[in-house]
C-alpha cells in the first residue's frame, strides 16, 4: 500500500498577499504534505484587480519561498473541480472575524454538497493580523501610507510602483 499524500488548497484572490494570508499559509503548510495556494482568476473580475494573476502568483512565490511544500497555481471555475483535478482532500479558509463566518460557512456547505469527500478547514490568523485585509492595504497604499507592517516587503514595493505619489515634504 502506497503512502497517501495529504494535499490542501488555500484559495483566494491575494490582491495583494498580506501578512495575514502568509500566517495562514505557514500554519496550514505544517498540517498538510502539500499546500496549493490557488489564485483566483476570472476574466470578468480581472479588470477589478490591482495586480494581474501573474503578478499575484509571483508575489506569493517570493513571499512563500521559505515554505517548501507550498506551491502556487491559478484557478478559474468551481473550487471543488480544481480540488478534484489536483487530488486535494481539504480546502483551507481564513477567518478574520465573525463577519467572515456566515459567507465562509455557506460556501463550505455548498462545497460539501457538491463533493462530500472534500473537507473545509477554517483557520484564524494570529490576533495581530485579524484587522488586515487586501482591500484596506490597497487603500492605505493608494493614499500614500506606509504598508510595510501589513505585507511582505516585495508587496510593499509593488504597491508603491502601482501608486507612485509624492509624500509630504518631498
Amino acid at each position: 500500500m502506497g503512502i497517501v499524500m495529504r494535499r490542501a488548497i488555500y484559495p483566494g484572490s491575494f490582491d495583494p498577499v498580506t501578512n495575514g494570508h502568509l500566517d495562514v499559509i505557514q500554519r496550514a503548510s505544517r498540517l498538510f504534505d502539500e499546500l496549493i495556494v490557488a489564485v483566483a482568476f476570472n476574466d470578468q473580475k480581472q479588470k477589478s484587480t490591482l495586480f494581474s494573476t501573474d503578478e499575484r502568483i509571483e508575489l506569493l512565490r517570493l513571499s512563500c519561498d521559505d515554505i517548501p511544500n507550498a506551491r502556487m497555481a491559478k484557478f478559474d471555475g468551481l473550487l471543488v473541480d480544481f480540488a478534484k483535478q489536483h487530488g486535494a482532500g481539504a480546502i483551507v479558509r481564513g477567518l478574520r472575524a465573525i463577519s467572515d463566518f456566515e459567507f465562509e460557512f455557506q460556501m463550505a456547505l455548498m462545497n460539501r454538497k457538491m463533493e462530500p469527500s472534500l473537507e473545509t478547514i477554517f483557520m484564524m490568523p494570529k490576533e495581530e493580523y485579524t484587522y488586515i485585509s487586501s482591500r484596506i492595504v490597497k487603500e492605505i497604499a493608494r493614499l500614500g501610507g506606509n504598508v510595510e507592517s501589513f505585507v511582505p516587503h516585495w508587496v510593499a514595493r509593488a504597491l508603491a510602483n502601482k501608486f507612485p505619489c509624492k509624500r509630504s515634504g518631498e
